[in-house]
């Protein structure tokens, strides 16, 4: 909670701190890579730099939170930072690094806004950091002690068993660690990261979602290659694409997120687009292996049959469920199953007290969050995963 002396001191700087947020976070950045050119070529991923979508998710969080802590201060913000919490983890921040961060953020915020910064809006602003980086810092030692991993500690060299093309862009990989033993469990849902070493000698991190269910002694993910321009957008899964065969080692990390299968028979929703089916197709695996009767509705849009990774798997696992249905959209004609056009969640029959699960573009995501929110679904109720950098925090 904000101390009494800060609150309006934030209150009344929220909406000039807010609106030079971007200019604050572009500075930061520079900043620090400036003074700390490892963290950018072997930590942040390169193409969010590039497009600028790290610097807005930044902005968004620090603005979500701060507007949280004047307006809502009852109310912990737990749900925003266990997934930044979870990525962190991933990527193996560790409490030190909170450290360079603040050093050049607010170093950036004084050289952006000058005189506006007095030394009672510093500590205000200052108390508003700390607030956030000890309470990632405190949920990020908690992920680690799950794994029983030391700060930052997450990774682990895991071999190629298996490589599988899904879709022209679409590639499974299946791994199981270096030393033979098994790749241990998670919850349906979760994702790990991947280290590769790029031509130029950077070791990029990028995140995939676990694509079938635990309970064997490999893993399995699927990498989607996009396509990035001239940005350097789509490296790490073209390298993957074009470079990694059975027999190639990685270094994969332990598997975090927060979008997971819960317990119990409650209703389910699962909704994708694209790629965003992973997660879903570990959590339909489950159900499947473990005889779920729960009812189950999962809904998917693509571009088209062929472009729809795992299709068939994931027409299978539903089938295997005695109370579920399968929903498919495409734009471009090809299924007689499926509809054409954009997917429309609203005119679905769904069952009361569901709980939903949504990955996929942010466009998909917030079309069928609407259209939940009109058909009476709670908004707790509702959780999504992004693959990327935020975009949805504080501007929903």
């Amino acid at each position: 909670m904000l101390s009494e002396q800060s609150t309006p001191v934030i209150r009344a700087t929220l909406p000039v701190v807010g609106s030079a947020l971007g200019d604050i976070s572009e500075r930061f950045y520079v900043g620090m890579f400036d003074d700390h050119p490892e963290l950018l070529r072997d930590l942040f991923n390169r193409g969010n730099q590039a497009n600028g979508e790290q610097r807005q998710a930044l902005a968004g969080s620090i603005a979500a939170f701060a507007t949280m802590l004047v307006e809502r201060p009852d109310v912990r913000p737990d749900a925003m930072l266990a997934r930044i919490a979870n990525k962190h983890a991933a990527l193996g921040i560790t409490s030190g690094q909170y450290k360079i961060v603040h050093h050049h953020l607010f170093a950036a915020i004084v050289d952006v806004l000058g005189s506006t910064v007095t030394p009672d809006v510093a500590a205000a602003w200052d108390e508003v950091y700390w607030l956030m980086a000890n309470a990632l810092i405190a949920a990020e030692e908690r992920l680690y002690q799950e794994h029983r991993l030391a700060e930052g500690q997450v990774w682990r060299p895991m071999e190629i068993t298996g490589r599988r093309e899904e879709t022209p862009d679409a590639v499974s990989f299946m791994l199981q660690p270096a030393n033979g033993d098994s790749a241990g469990s998670f919850r349906p849902g979760q994702y790990v990261s991947v280290q590769v070493e790029l031509p130029d000698g950077a070791r990029q991190i990028r995140q995939y979602s676990l694509s079938a269910a635990p309970g064997t002694a490999h893993w399995r993910i699927t990498v989607k290659r996009v396509h990035g321009g001239a940005s350097p957008d789509g490296e790490v899964s073209s390298w993957l694409h074009r470079n990694a065969g059975v027999g190639d080692v990685l270094a994969v990390s332990a598997p975090f997120g927060d979008l997971v299968l819960p317990d119990g028979d409650s209703p389910l929703l699962l909704a994708s687009a694209g790629i965003g089916a992973t997660p879903m197709l570990a959590m339909l695996d489950h159900l499947a292996a473990t005889g779920a009767t729960r009812p189950v509705v999962v809904v998917h849009a693509d571009r088209s049959p062929a472009d729809h990774a795992h299709r068939d798997e994931q027409r299978r696992l539903v089938q295997a469920l005695p109370h579920a249905g399968l929903h498919l959209w495409y734009e471009e004609p090809g299924d007689e199953e499926a509809s054409v056009g954009q997917a429309d969640v609203g005119a679905l029959e769904l069952p009361s007290g569901l709980t939903a699960f949504l990955c996929g573009p942010l466009p998909f995501m917030r079309t069928v969050r609407g259209d939940l929110l009109r058909r009476g679904v709670p908004a707790e109720a509702i959780h999504y995963e992004v693959f990327g950098p935020d975009l949805w925090l504080g501007q929903d």
